[in-house]
């Protein structure tokens, strides 16, 4: 998808998009308006109104709404009950400079292909730029931070690895179960479970440091009952559910990928955010 019908359905394709649009044309008009009446008092006559003028003036006003109905690539959200902050960003969530959070199966695989980690998936990802490709360590420090499992090997959902030892760990948490055809497969019950025993994890380790994670069960965990959007907001009401009990961290910042950011209207999720 190119960017222009994105910047069009960002637009046109939500009603607060609409509603943005028009009101801030409006406004335009408006100060149009005043602006040649004002003009108006210091001549003799009756400004002249050429049709080129009209037309230009009234370009000007449609692309100053579209411009200012553009949904946000970044919002900001200060909670005073509890004392955090939620931030939603589009971005690249392996270049933040905090700790991270990312998802697992239940087996914690280490190892790309068949029954293991998709290579494009965050996973696969962070072994590539964090590990350097080298699954031997991640799987080593998996290990250490991780109690045995069993001859099943796996792990509870909602099970909670933390790893590296620097100031930006990674929280490596289970919210999905791997099948017997090698694909993951997440419930809202899981995903819901995973955010409250990631929060007491965080509440252990993180000593209220800045977290940065995506919008968990999106990707190939395939939670169909819920569109992106709608995780996003489960998210952020399991946080600051848990943030009124005892603050986990001061600021939690989601990171949307670019590719996704079309399917997430951030202007609805700052009016989510203002009933919170």
């Amino acid at each position: 998808m190119t960017r222009l019908p994105r910047l069009v359905r960002g637009v046109l394709g939500t009603r607060r998009g609409l509603q943005a649009f028009a009101v801030h044309t409006l406004v335009a008009f408006g100060l149009v308006s005043a602006v040649l009446q004002f003009v108006g008092q210091f001549t003799s006559g009756p400004l002249p109104q050429p049709v080129g003028l009209i037309l230009a003036s009234l370009v000007v006003c449609l692309l100053w709404g579209w411009w200012q109905a553009l949904p946000p690539r970044r919002i900001v959200h200060e909670f005073r009950r509890p004392d955090t902050s939620v931030v939603i960003e589009v971005g690249d969530l392996l270049d933040q400079e905090c700790a991270i959070v990312v998802g697992f199966t239940d087996t914690f695989a280490t190892r790309v292909g068949p029954g293991g980690i998709a290579a494009s998936s965050l996973q696969g990802q962070l072994l590539e730029r964090r590990y350097d490709g080298d699954a031997d360590r991640l799987t080593a420090e998996l290990g250490d931070a991780l109690p045995e499992a069993g001859p099943s090997a796996r792990y509870p959902i909602g099970t909670v690895a933390v790893l590296g030892g620097g100031p930006f760990p990674v929280y490596a948490v289970a919210y999905s179960r791997l099948d017997g055809s090698g694909i993951a497969r997440a419930t809202l019950l899981g995903l819901w479970l995973s955010l409250g025993r990631l929060w007491e994890s965080l509440d252990r380790n993180a000593e209220r440091a800045p977290v940065a994670m995506p919008i968990i069960g999106s990707g190939l965990a395939r939670v169909d009952a819920l569109d992106q959007e709608s995780l996003l907001k489960m998210i952020l009401l399991s946080f600051v559910a848990r943030s009124r009990q005892g603050v986990v961290s001061r600021e939690l910042r989601v990171v949307i990928d670019p590719r996704s950011q079309h399917r997430v209207d951030l202007r609805e999720v700052a009016a989510f955010l203002k009933t919170l």
